[in-house]
C-alpha cells in the first residue's frame, strides 16, 4: 500500500504529538496509510552512533523510508528560525535520491513547533521547504478554507501545521492545531493518490 512518509524530530514531544496527528488524517483517506519515522540526535562528539532502534517511538528513518513513500510530511521544531539540526543533518545526506531524482513530482509538506508565538514558525516552516523543492516534490500547504487558520489564536499557518509549546514546552495541542495536522494529513493523501491516478 503507498504510504505518506511522516518524518520529523522532536525533543520535547510537541513536534511527536503533531506528526501523530498528521498520521491520524492520512489514515482517514481509503488506500494510502502513515508511516512514522524520525531521526536521531545530532552528538557534540566528532563521530558518536545511536542504537538502530531509538528507546521509544517510531524507527529512525532510512534513504529507504524516503525512497519508497508517495509523499513527505517534514516536520521539526524551531531553531532560531530555522530547522532543527537532526533534521537538518539527515536531510543532507540524501544527495543519493537527489542525484537519481527519486523524489521529483512527490507531495511533500512541513509542521513545526515553537516555544513563543512569533519564535520563527513561518520562517522554520520555509527553510524546510528548500530542499525539498530542490528534490522536486511538490509543496502542499494549507488553504484557507480550513476555517481554523481564521479563528486560531496560537498556531496554524497556510505553510504548514504549527504549534504554540510554550516556554515550558508543555503545552497541550489546541483544538484548532490538532485539525489543521489532521488536515495536512488528509491533503497530503489525497494528492498522493491523485498524482498515482488513484485518487
Amino acid at each position: 500500500m503507498p504510504y505518506i512518509l511522516i518524518l520529523y524530530y522532536s525533543r520535547y514531544g510537541a513536534t511527536a504529538e503533531m506528526a501523530h496527528q498528521i498520521a491520524r488524517g492520512t489514515e482517514e483517506i481509503p488506500g494510502i496509510e502513515a508511516r512514522l519515522r524520525t531521526v536521531p540526535a545530532v552528538s557534540t562528539l566528532c563521530e558518536s552512533t545511536q542504537d538502530k532502534i531509538p528507546d521509544a517511538g517510531p524507527p529512525y528513518a532510512e534513504l529507504e523510508d524516503l525512497r519508497g513513500c508517495a509523499g513527505l510530511a517534514l516536520g521539526s521544531p524551531t531553531r532560531y528560525g530555522n530547522m532543527a539540526a537532526p533534521m537538518k543533518y539527515f536531510l543532507d545526506g540524501t544527495s543519493s535520491l537527489w542525484m537519481a531524482g527519486t523524489l521529483i513530482g512527490k507531495p511533500a509538506g512541513v509542521f513545526t513547533s515553537t516555544a513563543s508565538l512569533h519564535g520563527g514558525q513561518e520562517t522554520t516552516l520555509l527553510s524546510m521547504m528548500l530542499p525539498l523543492l530542490h528534490h522536486g516534490m511538490l509543496l502542499v500547504g494549507l488553504p484557507y478554507s480550513e476555517t481554523d487558520l481564521l479563528r486560531t489564536s496560537s498556531g496554524g499557518t497556510p505553510y504548514g501545521p504549527s504549534h504554540l509549546a510554550g516556554s515550558e514546552s508543555n503545552l497541550p495541542l489546541t483544538d484548532a492545531e490538532r485539525h489543521l495536522c489532521q488536515a495536512l494529513g488528509k491533503r497530503l493523501a489525497r494528492t498522493a493518490l491523485a498524482l498515482d491516478g488513484v485518487g
